[in-house]
């Protein structure tokens, strides 16, 4: 059966934080997500202009109803909001034994108190029947007394911490110039460490929170569910999509969306592939090979690593063939192309290398955008790293606007290449017949 998660939280109507996170997050590790709402606020990525409270009553009954019928493998708390609705959530819980998480909300990004003043002395009754607190930097402080500003201090704040709460203590460390969660589960300091990663952060600590949560419902351990939970959140601010004009959200459906666009990309470029060799085109064949790739659409296109590509390129033999099946990182110097294309036209994400020739060219200058790079041209600098050549060659030939055909005469030891590129794979080969009518 599914295991199944409840979150008692705020929601957020743009969707990055409270509630909308949890959920998001619940799915992408394959737990049925429950909610539990506790306010409702009026906000977008800029600001929260309002907050309408919950009936303390009405959050009593939430839990309850879902409790009784449905059942939950493990709960998580997130914006609470004030000491009465914290009051009731705490007496309805303490009745069962399943893991709770509690993240301490206080401050929003956008500087809102999420958390009343006067709320603490009831949040602390909450914490120390939890199984894991996840205080941030700033909550930490506030709970702890202890000015956090590095590593050391976030260890003596978790020891604090455990001595008042007597339950498991998770300070994060996103203020650190390496990001370095401390656990501390009044025996042992655990330490995880991630990466600084570039993107939008607006619900990270309700993501972070509920990925542990899925992981204890799933029944991981302790340990095990923060090292996933913190894959995830790395994953989730480095793949996630630019929205709105002030604090946009981590991508809690990454897990999801790339697995789903990792398999249309191969489907459709096996498919593709399979559609060249059949039309064993010999003549357009180079002596290096060809190759056809399909990259994965932003945010996914980080690395060559995400795009697809024909293991061992594409040969004449008797015949034209495929040496190998399609991969994702089969392909380096044709997946730095279309990578580099992608960041001036993100929806162009196909590209296939074929033969030079000047009728070939000439051809397709009746029909499409024909652009050119010259490799003789090439500074110094830029040969003397491995790998950049293709993408300063793109970038050159873009200079002048979006091209559907790329191509250079090679130089000393570099074979000349045309380079047909599409949306999809689809559309390259429809480019392709032209040359070949």
């Amino acid at each position: 059966m599914i295991k199944k998660a409840l979150t008692i939280a705020g929601s957020d109507s743009s969707s990055g934080a409270g509630i909308e996170a949890d959920l998001k997050t619940f799915s992408s590790f394959g737990v049925y997500g429950l909610v539990v709402v506790t306010a409702v606020t009026a906000q977008n990525t800029k600001e929260i202009r309002d907050i309408q409270k919950i009936s303390p009553k009405v959050v009593k009954n939430q839990i309850l109803a879902v409790v009784e019928d449905i059942g939950v493998d493990a709960i998580k708390t997130g914006m609470l909001y004030d000491k009465d609705i914290i009051k009731e959530v705490r007496k309805v819980l303490e009745n069962y034994d399943y893991p709770l998480v509690v993240d301490p909300v206080m401050v929003s990004k956008s500087n809102v108190e999420l958390l009343k003043k006067d709320a603490i002395k009831e949040l602390d009754k909450l914490i120390k029947i939890s199984t894991l607190v996840t205080p941030n930097k700033d909550e930490a402080e506030v709970l702890s007394g202890k000015k956090i500003n590095n590593l050391d201090d976030a260890v003596e704040a978790a020891k604090i911490l455990y001595d008042k709460y007597e339950t498991n203590i998770l300070i994060k460390g996103g203020h650190l110039e390496k990001p370095i969660d401390i656990l501390f589960d009044g025996k042992k300091i655990y330490k995880f460490e991630g990466e600084k990663v570039r993107g939008c952060t607006h619900g990270t600590g309700c993501s972070f929170s509920a990925a542990i949560t899925s992981g204890l419902a799933k029944g991981f351990s302790l340990t095990k569910a923060i090292e996933r939970a913190k894959k995830f959140i790395t994953l989730a601010i480095e793949k996630s999509y630019k929205i709105g004009s002030g604090h946009c959200p981590v991508n809690q459906l990454v897990y999801i969306e790339e697995d789903a666009e990792r398999w249309r990309t191969y489907i459709k470029l096996k498919k593709a592939v399979n559609e060249f060799i059949n039309l064993n085109l010999k003549k357009l064949i180079p002596e290096v090979g060809s190759n056809f790739v399909y990259s994965l659409p932003y945010p996914y296109n980080k690395s060559i690593y995400d795009v697809a590509g024909v293991r061992g390129r594409i040969v004449k033999a008797d015949r034209v063939v495929a040496v190998g099946d399609i991969e994702f990182g089969a392909s380096n110097h044709l997946a730095r192309a279309i990578l580099t294309y992608m960041k001036f036209y993100p929806e162009v994400r196909s590209c296939l290398n074929i033969k030079y020739s000047e009728e070939i060219i000439e051809k397709a200058k009746r029909y499409f955008k024909v652009s050119f790079y010259d490799r003789r041209k090439e500074p110094e600098e830029i040969k003397k790293i491995e790998g950049s050549t293709i993408p300063w060659g793109i970038e050159e030939a873009l200079k002048n606007g979006k091209a559907d055909i790329i191509y250079h005469l090679g130089d000393v030891g570099k074979e000349p290449m045309i380079l047909v590129f599409g949306r999809d794979p689809e559309e390259v080969l429809i480019k392709l017949k032209f040359f070949i009518q």
